[in-house]
């Protein structure tokens, strides 16, 4: 089975003046982005590395819900935030690093459980395998549930 998702991008006049949008295929979000959103201060408008950090966020969070469920666990909630880096190398811009932090509630798990299936969720993750020419890390928390009261 081959899915298949679409998002477009339009750009108008130079790199340093121009400015573009775009919109991702299920309409789920159409936003401007400029040089200065990319390189610069402009934080009222988007990115490609943005677009990139949600769409690792989001499928690692889902892929370590697969695992944990594989696993015979019910996670209450992952919380997981990516960041990409962007530097300048050489004549253009390189993505060396992309860093996730994930936080979770997941009950009745021990922390090497935990440790090492938020690992294979790294390593498994669809995303993270297309962007695996950056160096990935990860720190994985495990948050303790609350004593019921």
């Amino acid at each position: 089975m081959s899915i298949k998702r679409t998002s477009e991008a339009e750009w108008k006049g130079s790199i340093s003046d121009g400015s573009g949008e775009i919109k991702l295929g299920s309409g789920a979000f159409e936003g401007k982005y400029s040089f200065n959103s990319r390189f610069g201060d402009d934080t009222k408008a988007t990115n490609p590395e943005e677009l990139i950090a949600a769409a690792h966020a989001g499928c690692f969070s889902m892929a370590f819900s697969l695992i944990l469920g594989k696993s015979g666990f019910t996670p209450d909630k992952i919380e997981t935030k990516a960041t990409v880096h962007i530097e300048k190398q050489g004549e253009g811009f390189a993505i060396p690093k992309i860093e996730l932090v994930t936080e979770a509630k997941i009950p009745n798990i021990s922390e090497d459980e935990f440790q090492q299936i938020a690992k294979a969720a790294k390593e498994n993750c669809p995303v993270s395998k297309v962007l695996a020419a950056a160096e990935i890390t990860l720190d994985a928390t495990l948050k303790k549930a609350e004593a019921a009261g």
